[in-house]
């Protein structure tokens, strides 16, 4: 069982034949990643990384919520502290996390680690209590050589493009030393507003300032504030840009007159807007961002549908993104009426829609993708980009969408390894998807092998004009 040939594929004849031949048509073919959070210092430095449990263990949120599910402590697996407390070290850290490796029996993240162990350091003896120390061992010796650094590992990895994700407010400052690399083009920033497009984060006020101070701009005014953003993805584009990306609570639209757009900011900045008027300003904020792509050409991204850092004593203790995010229902047709009612028939705009509500795929967002000439249909996200999410996803949108309004496959992760292994899952089952449309006689062989090629590599170059 342990990473088997044929994973993933289907089971039975003539379907496995087939989708062994479309996998071995896509498996290395080079990697694009147009979205992810890969942290950006370590492409630029390009060091070492510290320890075994520093890759795998501590920048994988997959891996730490269900762990925390069985009741073990971020402190044991050497999570750092916001107040800099001590946490395990990484060999003790390593130890806890192979005791539990069993927790992770047929979840992705399971297929992840193993695959990652196996590629990048030829591992193949499973990880488990027992084989923790020589496991260890191994990858700590491999971190130490030239061929595990972090550039060496895209390149093992065939990474043609990867995207980083920054705040409005970065000052991009490792992105300065990839472009002085000559690595912009390869490497990319990607530009996430959030920070100054939500009002219910804390310090949204003081943000606002420091955002107007960057770009010579009154942001206390609304039209200055724009100005603002128009700026900043100027800068970002600089550094590789093609994209930004919104992280949202609903992808709600709005198009507002131009005075209640600037009682939303007034109220905002003196911290008196309450949650509906939140929800608007975010809304009115989503549509002036589909204008800024108008002009620019940015292809926009809209993650919706996540409740972020619901567990307030982690969020304190560690800050965001360390797993206490759950899902919520959504609603695209209604949310995006105003957006797409000003700018859906704009040739300029492109907006990917990701959601964690798998109910809209065949009811809401495979219909829209399959209309509107804006819209197309991100691949599933983090919850669902699994084997049993990627199945689900193109059999409830390729009749309505089609192949070619899907924006192939990124893979949204903070962990390094993981990326060549999430791609092969993406490719495993994209073959065996088609495999089963050529057995029931929907699809020919070639076309199969045409869109197995497409869905591996090129859409996602097109979603995201790279070229």
């Amino acid at each position: 069982m342990h990473l088997h040939p044929d994973r993933l594929l289907p089971a039975n004849e003539p379907q496995l034949s087939i989708a062994r031949a479309l996998y071995a048509s896509v498996a290395d073919l080079p990697i694009i990643s147009p979205h992810g959070h890969v942290v950006p210092q370590w492409l630029a430095d390009n060091e070492p990384f510290a320890d075994p449990a520093s890759l795998f263990l501590t920048p994988d949120h997959y891996v730490l919520r269900m762990l925390r599910s069985q009741g073990i402590s971020y402190d044991a697996l050497g999570v750092p502290r916001s107040d800099g407390k001590p946490v395990a070290e990484g060999r003790e850290a390593w130890r806890l996390f192979a005791d539990n490796f069993h927790l992770f029996a047929a979840t992705p993240s399971r297929t992840w680690i193993d695959h990652s162990l196996s590629f990048m350091f030829g591992i193949d003896t499973p990880l488990g209590p027992d084989t923790a120390d020589e496991i260890y061992d191994t990858i700590d010796r491999a971190l130490k050589t030239p061929e595990l650094l972090p550039l060496a590992i895209l390149d093992k990895a065939r990474v043609e493009a990867i995207a980083t994700t920054e705040f409005a407010l970065d000052a991009l400052a490792h992105h300065k030393v990839l472009k002085r690399k000559g690595l912009i083009g390869r490497i990319r920033t990607t530009y996430r507003p959030d920070d100054v497009t939500d009002p219910d984060k804390p310090g949204f006020a003081e943000r606002i300032a420091a955002f107007g101070a960057l770009t010579g701009e009154d942001t206390s005014n609304w039209a200055g504030l724009i100005n603002a953003h128009r700026s900043r993805r100027a800068f970002f584009r600089e550094y590789g840009a093609v994209a930004t990306d919104h992280g949202v609570p609903t992808p709600q639209s709005a198009n507002l007159p131009v005075l209640e757009r600037q009682k939303l900011l007034d109220d905002a900045l003196c911290g008196r807007i309450d949650a509906a008027g939140a929800e608007l300003f975010r809304a009115q904020m989503l549509t002036e961002m589909a204008a800024l792509s108008v002009e620019d050409g940015m292809v926009m991204q809209i993650h919706a549908g996540s409740n972020r850092n619901t567990d307030p004593l982690l969020f304190r203790e560690r800050g965001a993104d360390k797993g206490a995010d759950i899902p919520m229902a959504s609603d695209w047709v209604h949310a995006l009426a105003p957006l797409l009612g000003k700018y859906g028939n704009e040739p300029n705009l492109r907006i990917i829609m990701f959601t964690l509500d798998e109910d809209v795929y065949a009811r809401e967002l495979a219909p829209m993708a399959g209309y509107w000439p804006s819209l197309m249909i991100g691949p599933p996200w983090w919850f669902h980009d699994s084997p049993g999410g990627i199945r689900r996803y193109l059999d409830r949108v390729h009749e309505s969408a089609g192949f070619y309004n899907l924006a192939g496959f990124n893979d949204d992760t903070r962990a390094l390894l993981s990326i060549p292994a999430r791609h092969d899952v993406w490719r495993r089952e994209v073959a065996g998807f088609l495999a089963g449309l050529v057995a029931e006689r929907r699809l020919g062989e070639d076309a199969a092998a045409d869109l197995a090629r497409h869905l591996a590599y090129e859409a996602a170059k097109t979603a995201y004009k790279l070229g």
